[in-house]
């Protein structure tokens, strides 16, 4: 008897039959799938955890090496400049290098760049080690999301996708947590150091982790190495009994025999120009959105943690101050995770396109709330204040956020879906720079309602955008999407 030839995901896809012929109630999770889940979300973890852990260990920073306000905000931004970078330039190779071999390449990064942070001298060296840390984590946005959505049921990608990137929401938590209980209990401008030093020993046994998992089988077959894939595909799905008993794969064609192109050009070209839209313009859209609102935070955290001084006198003043952000950043958090929980609980069900569409509208409707509080004075200015913020917290984390990342590593074949999501993400950046760096200068010349109103009509644009090139992978075999 022939056995049937299938696609990897038909195979991943496929309802099990035990031994006395009784199919199973579902595609169960092997050991090697939650395996790769778990170490994916392990890089979301660390993304958070020293993003978030900067943000506590920046004062320290500034007053150990005696930075200007312009030098501060190049701390600031370095990370971020990683991200953009390492996203795309690190993501793609992915496409050609493999998923697992970045997967690896990335947090062996990560962690060497850790241990020259923490071993900085100057604030040359400080810069270097913190765009080592962004390139390591902008390679981590297309590479987990891959490295998960290639190996998984189809039905259940949209919830352990968005369950690894919770992690980072989980890590920001921690890593403020860590930089509070740092500076409780080490009142001296070397704490940052310890701050970070926390993350090196975790990230080498993630590095070693990493190894001895399979390496993505959709990848090799769309190479021609269909042998491989196949026996990937094996220890991918080795069950107790086994299942299937025995795996062939369709004949592939390689890129060198005649696959399409798998260059930048590609994303923008008549089929695939739709998917690269709905990737990028969104996450771009709701990253304006989310770092804009970022900068009212420090106002919306006074009231709810009290007074601090203005100028730090003393050490001892500096780390009081900057254990009090540390605790109102704690607050931020806990918001991060309750709007991704929701996420995760409802991808599968309502589906990308419209959670996206509904979170876009929320955020426009918290922003116009928000705005109101401008009319107002009192008690009542302070209602839409933080009814506007905190509607616009949930509604991002539930709908843009999340389903921009998801959808972004979803909507692109498997030869180019390294660099697609890569650049989507790598221009969601560029409008979290853009934000970051113009946001004060309009702020003075506009003022804070009109810039609330401008962000409300960018969060409508991308709702629209999102239905107008609306493609959507909820539940879908990645390799059946249609683009024409």
């Amino acid at each position: 008897m022939t056995t049937k030839r299938k696609t990897v995901q038909e195979y991943i896809d496929e309802t099990p039959y035990w031994q006395d012929g009784t199919p199973a109630p579902a595609t169960p999770m092997t050991g090697m799938q939650w395996r790769i889940c778990t170490l994916a979300s392990a890089g979301k973890l660390f993304e958070g955890l020293v993003v978030f852990m900067t943000g506590v260990a920046l004062p320290l920073i500034v007053q150990e090496f005696g930075l200007t306000p312009m030098e501060k905000g190049a701390v600031s931004a370095m990370p971020l400049i990683g991200i953009l970078i390492g996203a795309t330039a690190l993501g793609g190779l992915a496409d050609h290098l493999g998923r697992k071999f970045m997967f690896i390449l990335e947090m062996v990064l990560f962690a060497l760049c850790l241990v020259l942070l923490v071993a900085s001298t100057s604030y040359a060296f400080l810069l270097a080690a913190l765009f080592g840390v962004g390139l390591s984590l902008g390679c981590d946005y297309p590479t987990a999301h891959m490295v998960i959505s290639e190996s998984i049921p189809s039905a259940n990608r949209g919830k352990l996708v968005l369950g690894a990137f919770g992690f980072q929401a989980i890590g920001a938590l921690c890593g403020t947590g860590i930089g509070y209980i740092i500076l409780a209990n080490n009142a001296d401008l070397s704490a940052w150091r310890w701050m970070y030093a926390t993350a090196v020993i975790p990230a080498i046994l993630v590095v070693l982790a990493r190894f001895s998992i399979t390496d993505s089988a959709p990848w090799l077959a769309s190479k021609g190495r269909v042998r491989e894939a196949e026996i990937e595909v094996e220890r991918l799905l080795r069950r107790e009994p086994p299942y299937p008993p025995k795996v062939k794969l369709e004949e592939t064609c390689a890129k060198d025999n005649g696959c399409e192109k798998s260059g930048v050009l590609s994303l923008f070209s008549r089929k695939y120009r739709r998917a690269t839209i709905l990737a990028a313009v969104p996450w771009f859209l709701q990253d304006l959105g989310t770092y804009g609102i970022g900068i009212f935070t420090p106002t919306i955290l006074a009231s709810v943690i009290g007074a601090q001084s203005e100028h730090a006198h003393n050490v001892a003043s500096l780390i009081h101050n900057d254990m009090l952000a540390a605790e109102g950043a704690a607050f931020i958090d806990i918001l991060l995770l309750v709007g991704i929980m929701g996420a995760v609980l409802m991808a599968d069900r309502l589906g990308r396109i419209k959670l996206q569409i509904i979170g876009f509208i929320g955020c426009a409707a918290g922003l116009l709330l928000a705005s109101f509080s401008l009319e107002h004075t009192g008690p009542s200015s302070t209602f839409f204040l933080f009814s506007g913020f905190m509607l616009f917290s949930f509604m991002t984390n539930l709908g843009p956020n999340a389903m921009t990342y998801l959808i972004a590593g979803e909507v692109f074949p498997t030869h180019i879906r390294g660099l697609g999501s890569g650049i989507a993400a790598s221009i969601a950046k560029i409008g979290a720079a853009t934000t970051a760096f113009l946001f004060p200068v309009l702020l003075a010349d506009l003022g804070t309602q009109t810039i609330l109103y401008i962000l409300v009509g960018t969060s409508l644009i991308g709702a629209a955008i999102t239905w107008l090139f609306r493609i959507e992978t909820t539940g879908v075999n990645l390799d059946t999407i249609q683009y024409d």
